[in-house]
């Protein structure tokens, strides 16, 4: 077996989260989708990116390939859950004003059709269900592109925290 290799370069996530606080949750989040702002590094890691986001929805998208093979020779699970956790969590954060942070206390997924790397292109869409002052929670879904079939599907709930001072 020949070894294959992958090189992934990113920015300094610390730098990113600090020139967000500034911003609302939607206003962060579009300068990250228009390259105003730099991809985070998971993203950059997995090969996804967000493709759109607007108050109360966020969808990525990916391309499945051999480098997120498990030893069964299919992806992974973890992608499928990656970009439900991301787009489900941005769509909440989308919804959210400057200075307020958050994090995914529960995340829940099931899968339903195996990815494979010629399943091609991924869109994963999460939306909120309900944006509380402590609490939010959010569904999502796993579509291949080319023949909209559901992958898999999840929800989430979101614990807002303290800002940071």
């Amino acid at each position: 077996m020949k070894p294959r290799t992958r090189t992934v370069t990113w920015a300094d996530p610390l730098a990113l989260a600090e020139r967000g606080r500034e911003l609302s949750g939607l206003e962060f989040l579009e300068a990250v989708r228009d390259g105003a702002l730099p991809s985070p590094p998971i993203a950059e890691l997995l090969g996804f990116a967000l493709e759109l986001v607007e108050e109360g929805r966020a969808v990525f998208a990916g391309e499945p390939g051999e480098h997120h093979y498990n030893p069964i020779g299919a992806v992974h699970g973890g992608l499928a859950a990656t970009l439900l956790d991301s787009a489900m969590g941005c769509a909440v954060q989308s919804r959210l004003p400057a200075h307020t942070r958050w994090t995914t206390l529960e995340l829940g997924v099931s899968f339903v059709r195996p990815i494979e790397a010629d399943t091609g292109r991924v869109l994963a869409e999460g939306t909120v269900i309900h944006l509380g002052r402590t609490i939010a929670t959010a569904e999502g879904r796993v579509t291949s592109e080319s023949t909209g079939k559901l992958l898999a599907h999840g929800t989430t709930t979101c614990l807002m925290l303290d800002p940071l001072s």
